[in-house]
């Protein structure tokens, strides 16, 4: 992928909250976008890093053991592989996400807002 990549617009095309879709690939990490409001669900990725930069608006992430980082526009924050934790926007927030290619949307926890990677990769 040679052309370049607006990330605004691509947010501006998510309609469903909680729903990532890929629009970039770096090596084996996919490059996502997505609109969150309200909390996804406590998980963890056993064998991935993954990277959360707010776009606009402000999320929150907590950790096992009652911890929680805040992110602001232009912050991100890399959840370590293992680590359970669980998103949390209290109002809409667009972010990017970094991800391995064979990251799970909510690890092995199922939701009725999981996404399979197939459903990510669609066209929005």
């Amino acid at each position: 992928m040679m052309d370049p990549v607006n990330l605004l617009k691509a947010l501006d095309k998510v309609t469903e909250h909680w729903s990532p879709k890929v629009v970039g690939r770096v090596n084996d990490q996919y490059v996502k976008v997505a609109k969150l409001l309200g909390e996804l669900a406590w998980h963890r990725h056993d064998a991935e890093d993954e990277l959360f930069q707010v776009v606009r608006g402000r999320l929150r992430i907590q950790f096992e053991g009652a911890r929680e980082t805040v992110l602001n526009e232009g912050d991100f924050c890399v959840v370590p592989k293992g680590v359970l934790h669980n998103p949390v926007a209290d109002e809409e927030c667009w972010i990017v996400l970094i991800e391995t290619v064979t990251t799970k949307h909510t690890g092995d926890v199922q939701t009725p807002r999981t996404k399979t990677i197939e459903q990510q990769r669609a066209e929005s």
